[in-house]
């Protein structure tokens, strides 16, 4: 049974070791969200990046996430990380006449699970100079991949309905996403244990459908039902109604409804607060097993004298 001791306390002793000291820290935060797609901009078509956002239809994000530096490589960080966040557009608020008689409208829920990669290039691990490495300032640019559900929806009625299954389009797209997050951020770490950070994540996704809007006009007869046709051409409700007869033909089907050639994509922007947990350290495991050895190596001394 002895000689099975040491393997018992090392299995037992590993799980923390793996948390290493300040090597985990857990937390959440909150922000706001926007995205790009078809909906949006001013006087111009389509435009890339931030260029066609609408800050009126800023959003909320809330997300939790578990970090983790790497033991070797200090400057690396992996974060899982689960987002909640809402995306919104409306055609009313543009004032380029194709998008704002066409009188497309759009929310979206969006669940995430991704992990990131982040690399601090600057680091700074003794603010204010007191030589007791208490408090850290890092800024650091990260990416990863993550994956997301999606559900869009637009004004019927006063309801907001599910667009997905209406097949606006004549198509029926998934509810499931890749993306891919890149970004930057800071963090300020206070008495080792405390964690606040600011992040910017871009996420370029491989759909064009989070806004329900991707391709041509369809032919009402080949969809599904009236609710379908009403909310795949838009048109002729409220003040879209009174459109020139120069953009009429505009709308017909076969006709451009949305720009297949862009995907959408979404940001966030959060600050958020973790706990840095503390755990046993590779050198504090490493002494306790040399300790054990030379204890072994001299009760077999002792006993050899026998």
């Amino acid at each position: 049974m002895r000689k099975f001791t040491p393997l018992f306390m090392l299995l037992f002793v590993l799980p923390f070791a793996a948390l290493s000291q300040y090597r985990w820290d857990v937390g959440g935060g909150l922000g706001v969200s926007n995205y790009l797609g078809d909906i949006g901009g001013k006087e111009n078509t389509r435009r890339d990046f931030v260029a066609d956002l609408k800050m009126a239809k800023t959003r909320v994000n809330i997300n939790g996430f578990a970090r983790m530096r790497f033991y070797r490589q200090k400057n690396l960080f992996l974060k899982t990380e689960f987002n909640y966040l809402m995306i919104e557009g409306s055609d009313r608020l543009s004032s380029n006449p194709g998008r704002k008689y066409r009188n497309l409208d759009f929310r979206n829920n969006i669940f995430e699970l991704s992990s990131t990669l982040q690399y601090a290039f600057y680091e700074n691990t003794d603010m204010g100079g007191s030589y007791r490495y208490r408090n850290t300032l890092r800024v650091y640019a990260f990416g990863g991949l993550g994956v997301f559900h999606h559900d869009p929806k637009g004004m019927y009625n006063g309801e907001w309905i599910k667009l997905r299954p209406l097949m606006t389009e004549g198509k029926k797209y998934n509810p499931f996403g890749i993306c891919v997050p890149v970004g930057m951020g800071f963090s300020y770490t206070y008495k080792k244990r405390h964690r606040v950070s600011w992040e910017l994540n871009w996420r370029t996704t491989f759909t064009d459908y989070l806004d329900d809007i991707s391709t041509t006009y369809a032919d009402p007869s080949t969809l599904s039902s009236s609710t379908a046709v009403a909310m795949a051409n838009k048109t002729n409700i409220g003040d879209a109604n009174t459109y020139s007869s120069g953009f009429a033909g505009n709308f017909l089907p076969g006709n451009k409804r949305g720009d297949p050639t862009h995907k959408d994509s979404y940001l966030t922007m959060n600050v958020s607060y973790s706990y840095v947990i503390r755990g046993s350290s590779h050198t504090y495991i490493s002494n306790w097993w040399k300790f054990f050895n030379t204890k072994k190596k001299m009760v077999m001394r002792i006993s050899k004298k026998f």
